[in-house]
């Protein structure tokens, strides 16, 4: 009986944590039992004589340890077997004693990195040098600890929902990952609470849904929510680990508000004279809502008589612009009682009732006949216009009325003191504002013009009035480099590396702020040492294509680099950012006059002819 047939080999596992060990021994006398079955079976191969058990190492213990032993039934002490193991780890992870068969290791494991190893056992006669049993494979499993935090996906968290929604409207959900073993224990198990945002919202445990938890949330109170959420491993027991992020809630408008007129009575005053379509001023039914929902019209019902004056709506103010409609004479008529009403142009019956979208309020106009100066029926003006209005544009209309009963004509200007530049113009009988110079809102962005009004009389009686107006931006500037990149590429620099981290400005201020992309000049041919990667953070990474730059074949290269804007309509600048070639010190330092500049015969021609143009200048001159 040969000895491959003869010897079994056991592995004993060391009592470890969490799992019984001991030494399994094929006794000789099963030994000679199977033999003997063997040789009834002498055409069949000779069973194995290996029984393995699963060896568990807990991860990340650095204490060098006995994990396992190799044993053969026949190895009676005289050390004349010897162990020997191979495969992934062998050596250097784990080693094992050749006398005695003891695994022991020598490294802490990570079974984020690998979560197991497949090792070969190998049992040899020293004497003969022949195996005394065929080489088996065994695996050892690296057991997990909780070792990793949760960490939330797809932040940041944004949403919105519709003010006044039911409890239980879900809001987003929020979804956590953990790198330790989901199948071992509760180490990978998560559950979900909040930290912040109760008592408005609540988040179910298990699957991180995010759900409204308070009853007719109102806009017009607040507007926006910071729900703070965390996430827990292990189930939440003590000793796991947390993590927590934010999740930005909105409440969208809803029509739940009518129109308020905040006073039971307006009254204006309007001198005799006063043309039709006059205005004579404005007033308010203030609405909570935004947008669609806070639109609304006016109507007149003039008590004592019909038609004097009409109300139109200002589609941007959602103010009532009260014009005379019908001339006036004060000896026949000094007071008008109008009553005013605002109404919803979108009615929803789900809040409120229809009558709750409309209000009333009343206005009183006296028509004056008093010597006094021009009186301007809205203080102070604040308009707004674009930075591309052409010369020519009318910005708007200042209204100043003579009271008086001598019905006196009324003269506007601009107080020069106030626009220096002569920015705008004012028509002197209207008081329409025009723009009179090119404007530009990156050197001024607003103008705060003293608007004067004065009669056509004797008395020369006059008014002033603060005139604001603001500049709004148009995309007119190009994006550009934000700064005077200076790159340089390594002459050992492999294909793939980062030459120079790029970035641009631009003058404007869009509302959403800028965006900016970045991309090389289209061409039928690829650019063969480097190219852009646009970082979608308004950066761009400058890469090589290629391995092997020398400053022997070249001294430096030409990138065109094309940056865009994101605004309407899209703007975009070419600039070329020129590459040295530079023998680099180990740092990956390029020192100051590590790169020569080598002039071709063209430029030192040109330079000859400066040489040469400023000399003649100097004789010139002398």
């Amino acid at each position: 009986m040969d000895n491959c047939s003869a010897l079994h080999v056991l592995l004993m596992i060391s009592i470890m944590p969490g799992w019984l060990g001991g030494d399994f021994i094929i006794s000789k006398k099963q030994h000679e039992i199977r033999s003997s079955e063997i040789s009834h079976r002498s055409h069949l191969r000779v069973r194995r004589g290996w029984i393995w058990s699963q060896i568990f190492v807990e991860e990340e213990d650095p204490t060098p340890r006995k994990i396992g032993q190799l044993k053969s039934d026949y190895d009676t002490g005289d050390f004349t077997i010897k162990y020997i193991l191979s495969g992934e780890g062998a050596s250097e992870i784990f080693k094992i004693d050749e006398y005695t068969g003891d695994i022991y290791l020598s490294q802490r494991l990570d079974r984020e990195l690998k979560p197991f190893y497949i090792l070969q056992a190998q049992a040899i006669n020293r004497s003969s040098k022949q195996p005394v049993e065929p080489e088996s494979e065994f695996i050892i499993k690296v057991q997990d600890i909780n070792d990793n935090a949760p960490e939330f996906i797809n932040e940041p968290y944004v949403s919105s929902i519709p003010e006044m929604c039911p409890t239980g409207t879900t809001v987003i959900q929020v979804t956590a990952t953990d790198a330790d073993d989901p199948m071992f224990g509760n180490n990978a198990k998560l559950i979900y609470s909040i930290l912040e945002g109760e008592p408005y919202f609540s988040v179910e445990p298990k699957t991180g849904i995010i759900v409204t938890s308070w009853p007719n949330m109102d806009r017009e109170a607040r507007e926006t929510y910071l729900v703070v959420v965390q996430v827990k491993d292990m189930l939440g027991l003590t000793g796991g680990y947390s993590a927590t992020t934010t999740v930005t809630i909105s409440l969208m408008d809803v029509n739940d508000n009518g129109p308020t007129f905040q006073h039971n009575l307006y009254t204006f005053a309007i001198s005799e004279s006063a043309p039709v379509g006059t205005t004579l001023g404005r007033i308010m039914a203030d609405d909570g809502d935004v947008g669609l929902n806070a639109k609304m019209n006016y109507s007149l019902e003039d008590l004592e008589e019909s038609s004097t004056f009409t109300i139109q709506t200002d589609p941007d103010t959602q103010e009532g612009i009260v014009i005379l409609a019908q001339p006036l004479d004060y000896e026949t008529k000094r007071r008008f009682v109008i009553a005013v009403e605002a109404i919803n142009e979108n009615i929803d019956t789900r809040f409120m009732s229809a009558y709750e979208f409309r209000d009333r309020t009343t206005i009183k106009i006296t028509v004056t006949n008093v010597d006094e100066p021009p009186i301007f029926y809205e203080t102070p003006y604040n308009w707004k216009v674009l930075e591309s209005a052409q010369i020519g544009t009318q910005v708007g209309t200042v209204y100043a009325k003579d009271t008086d009963t001598t019905n006196n004509a009324i003269r506007y200007s601009i107080l020069k003191s106030s626009d220096t530049r002569q920015m705008f113009k004012i028509d002197p009988s209207n008081g329409t504002v025009y723009v009179a110079n090119l404007l530009d809102r990156e050197t001024a962005a607003w103008y705060n013009l003293t608007i004067d009004a004065k009669e056509n009389s004797d008395e020369q009686l006059s008014s002033s009035v603060s005139l604001d107006i603001t500049l709004l931006d148009i995309n007119d500037n190009v994006p550009t480099l934000s700064q005077d990149y200076q790159p340089y590429v390594c002459e050992d620099t492999q294909a793939g590396e980062l030459i120079e981290l790029i970035s641009a400005t631009d003058a404007d201020d869009p509302v959403d702020g800028h965006h900016f992309y970045f991309s090389m000049i289209p061409d039928k041919h690829i650019n063969p040492n480097f190219t852009i990667r646009d970082n979608q953070d308004n950066t761009a990474s400058i890469l090589a294509r290629r391995s092997t730059f020398t400053h022997h074949d070249r001294t430096h290269y030409h990138l065109p680099v094309v940056i865009r804007d994101s605004g309407s309509p899209i703007l975009s600048s070419t600039t070329t950012l020129t590459i040295r070639v530079c023998a680099c010190q180990p740092t990956g330092h390029c020192p100051s006059g590590g790169v020569e500049v080598s002039l071709d015969v063209s430029m030192q021609i040109l330079l000859g002819l400066s040489v040469c143009l400023i000399i003649l200048a100097a004789e010139l001159l002398f």
